[in-house]
């Protein structure tokens, strides 16, 4: 859990009045940012309606650019995590299940997948017939930013949720949308760290974005076919990654896991 102590900054109050106390203690770019923010909101730290401390708070906190922490909401509000609201700040948007978090520390690598294989496949079905030009646009972008990711793990990672997260919203069914937003709750929790480490080498980022550049083209096409099986190649090949990299399966796999591990 990451509590206010440890962060450097309190929640701002609801009026956006509220003084965080900032320690002289800096981070990494807006990737990292991103991260620790992201798990500041899903374990409570920053409960829903909060209005997080001004972006000025944040650089100084984070030791960096404003231009920086703008990027690392922006990150955040392409999950749906926040709203930013113009003249009024950046607000929390996230309500968790009850039981969320106890899930998420339960939940295998082999099972997220297995998830995503039941769901993944039908988004982009549905993606390539019902998506605007704005959002296949918008795609696009989400695929720039996961090829400027470059090698680097976390930043990929926060530009690949990002990604398919983007692709549920051009299916224009906002239950879906919401479906992948746990899914990506689950894909952000903590306990991921070690084994993102050991599956993202710089040839399977490479691999991967490949694949999000095909999906990205038949998407273009409005070519269903072909989106279904690249999304399906994409995720047979996520799983045997894993595999390979000792994923598990079952819940008894998650438990025999140490304790959450920091993502920056």
């Amino acid at each position: 859990m990451v509590s206010d102590s440890l962060l450097g900054l309190a929640p701002a109050d609801r009026d956006g009045t509220g003084a965080p106390d900032l320690p002289k203690t800096a981070a990494g770019g807006s990737s990292a940012i991103a991260a620790r923010l992201h798990e500041a909101i899903l374990d409570g730290t920053y409960p829903d309606g909060t209005r997080l401390p001004a972006e000025r708070d944040l650089a100084q906190h984070f030791g960096a650019s404003r231009s920086t922490v703008r990027e690392a909401l922006r990150q955040l509000e392409a999950k749906g995590l926040v709203t930013r609201r113009i003249g009024s700040g950046t607000f929390v948007d996230h309500r968790p299940g009850p039981d969320g978090n106890a899930i998420a520390q339960v939940t295998s690598p082999i099972e997220l997948i297995d998830v995503r294989m039941a769901i993944e496949p039908h988004i982009v079905r549905l993606a390539a017939v019902n998506a605007s030009a704005h959002d296949l646009d918008r795609v696009g972008e989400a695929l720039r930013r996961v090829e400027a990711a470059g090698t680097d793990r976390e930043a990929f990672s926060e530009a690949d949720e990002a990604f398919h997260l983007i692709l549920a919203e051009c299916t224009h069914n906002p239950l879906m949308v919401w479906l992948y937003q746990h899914i990506n709750e689950v894909r952000g929790h903590t306990q991921w760290g070690r084994m993102k480490n050991q599956i993202l080498t710089a040839k399977r980022i490479g691999d991967y974005n490949a694949q999000h550049q095909r999906l990205y083209e038949a998407l273009r096409r409005r070519d269903v076919e072909a989106g279904v099986a690249i999304m399906i190649s994409h995720l047979e090949k996520a799983r045997h990654d894993l595999l390979g990299a000792g994923g598990g399966s079952g819940a008894a796999s998650a438990t025999a896991k140490p304790g959450p591990l920091s993502r920056t």
